[in-house]
């Protein structure tokens, strides 16, 4: 029988959200819930299997990785793509690699979820209404009046920007390719990426990561924003200077960060930003829905019986 790897698979949902049964007489499978610690770790694990699904990018699979699996068949991706997989070695090696579909824009939720947390502190004051301490210390700041800038403004980013207008704030917005007649057709207004950081009371950034993107947000950029201003960042943690933000957090340069990706995730224990009380730690939430997750793993189970039948569909390719 052939062997599956499911990994990553946090909360133990896999075999629950999708029918397993058309492909449960071919395949033994295998649930990973708890991520590798290292490249090692997950060479080691994988031994033997013919099929790995991956959860977007919580397990990478560079080429080291893929030479180190000499069974490998079929990697599958949660989404439509995945900059962790090495598509190129993978099609080298005779490694088909398929994705999924997804559902909605999860990752908006998240973001205006992060921006409450740091002004209305909901969760802040109902942990400690349930530990019985003295009613209400906190004065929140509303979102209504206050501008949003947005870095990046694709099919996220808009949606963010149409939330952003339903809470009555301002919207600017800018990117690499961004002009002041497509700002104007977005509905947004237009700011060098210089105005941007200088004048908004928030900053949220919608840019895939990319050589293009890594290091977008400098030092620079951070040290021009006003001291009661908050970073939002949903998208990729290297996108932005850590360094320079973690030291604007602890300096109190910036009011604050929401922060849903990092450099390391899962975050190490003793990371410098968990001990930060003008920072919002979410552990990379935005793609984590069950609308999502209902989506991804039935499409997990057709593109392995696909695959089986020698008519794979979702093909990624280099």
């Amino acid at each position: 029988m052939i062997k599956a790897a499911i990994l990553d698979d946090y909360q133990n949902v896999a075999l629950r959200y999708a029918d397993w049964s058309p492909v449960a007489k071919d395949v033994e499978i295998t649930v990973f819930n708890k991520p590798f610690a290292s490249q090692a770790d997950t060479i080691k694990a994988l031994q033997g299997f013919a099929i790995v699904a991956g959860m977007r990018e919580r397990t990478a699979f560079p080429r080291a990785v893929l030479e180190a699996l000499p069974d490998l068949k079929l990697l599958i991706t949660t989404g439509a793509k995945n900059n962790s997989f090495d598509v190129k070695a993978a099609a080298e090696r005779g490694i088909t690699v398929c994705g999924t579909g997804a559902v909605g824009n999860p990752t908006t939720g998240v973001v205006f979820g992060l921006m409450l947390e740091l002004t209305r502190r909901i969760g802040f004051e109902n942990a400690r209404m349930k530990a019985g301490e003295p009613w209400q210390v906190t004065i929140g700041k509303d979102l209504e009046g206050q501008t949003l800038g947005i870095v990046g403004i694709g099919k996220l980013g808009q949606r963010v920007a149409a939330v952003a207008k339903a809470f009555g704030m301002n919207v600017i917005a800018w990117s690499q390719n961004l002009t002041p007649e497509k700002a104007a057709e977005l509905g947004v207004g237009y700011a060098t990426k210089e105005e941007l950081f200088a004048t908004a009371d928030f900053i949220t950034i919608h840019y895939q990561l990319s050589e293009r993107s890594r290091g977008l947000i400098t030092a620079a950029d951070i040290g021009r924003m006003k001291n009661t201003a908050y970073l939002i960042n949903t998208a990729r943690a290297p996108i932005v200077d850590q360094a320079a933000l973690l030291e604007a957090l602890q300096n109190k340069k910036i009011a604050g960060a929401g922060l849903d990706v990092f450099e390391i995730e899962p975050l190490p224990i003793d990371h410098p930003y968990r001990k930060l009380d003008n920072v919002v730690l979410t552990p990379h939430l935005g793609y984590v829905s069950e609308q999502n997750y209902r989506k991804y793993y039935p499409d997990i189970v057709e593109d392995i019986r696909a695959w089986l039948d020698g008519k794979p569909v979702r093909v990624i390719t280099p």
